[in-house]
């Protein structure tokens, strides 16, 4: 295995170009799994207009925009990382009305947003028509593991002494859930893309080593 440091901008560059490469029948599912000090949003953010100069139309959903209402998602308290790692996400609202119609077969009709949570109801969100050849960017935290279906995954890893380090002290109750989520589904062991993002400035691409 090789680490090896890059640019944030050679990065999403890299990145870009991989996605539009994809060879995959219709549209292209893609998870940009990470803590939010890891930054997946903004990472997914900064792919699209490259997706698009490489010809390949991109929309980014992000999971926050998908989250249960918070009659069910605090149930047992604001600052439940046992509730935040298992049902914060609506994963099937996610799958019904993004992941699913961007999949094989699916119409490509996607709701960008299902729910505003600070509001805590509908978002009310209008369908975008994702075309054949596009992509789905979908950000966000704890998406790996649990059967979304997606066809391409990139983690960005964070080691523990980075993630208490970067996380904002009003959501380090969180960190139980991460830590969870390292030991229980180990996503850096799997992604397809693994970036370690300890320095946002700095990260760095693990590649695994190429077979004689």
């Amino acid at each position: 295995m090789r680490i090896r440091p890059i640019s944030p901008q050679l990065l999403v560059a890299e990145l870009a170009a991989r996605l539009a490469g994809a060879d995959v029948p219709g549209r292209l599912r893609v998870a940009v799994d990470g803590a939010p000090a890891a930054g997946p949003d903004e990472l997914a953010a900064a792919l699209v207009d490259p997706l698009r100069a490489l010809g390949r139309p991109a929309l980014h959903v992000r999971a926050v925009d998908f989250l249960r209402p918070a009659s069910v998602r605090l149930e047992f308290g604001r600052t439940n990382p046992d509730a935040f790692y298992e049902g914060w996400v609506d994963e099937p609202g996610l799958r019904r009305e993004a992941l699913d119609p961007a999949g094989p077969g699916g119409s490509g009709r996607v709701l960008p947003s299902l729910w505003d949570a600070t509001a805590d109801r509908a978002s009310r969100a209008a369908y975008v028509d994702l075309p054949p050849g596009g992509v789905l960017l979908v950000s966000g935290s704890l998406l790996l593991g649990g059967g979304l279906p997606f066809d391409v995954t990139v983690h960005l890893a964070l080691s523990p002494a980075a993630l208490v380090r970067r996380t904002d002290p009003s959501q380090r109750w969180t960190l139980p859930a991460f830590a969870r989520y390292a030991d229980e589904v180990a996503p850096a062991s799997f992604a397809d893309v693994v970036v370690r993002a300890d320095d946002p400035r700095h990260p760095a691409l693990v590649e695994s080593p190429v077979s004689p």
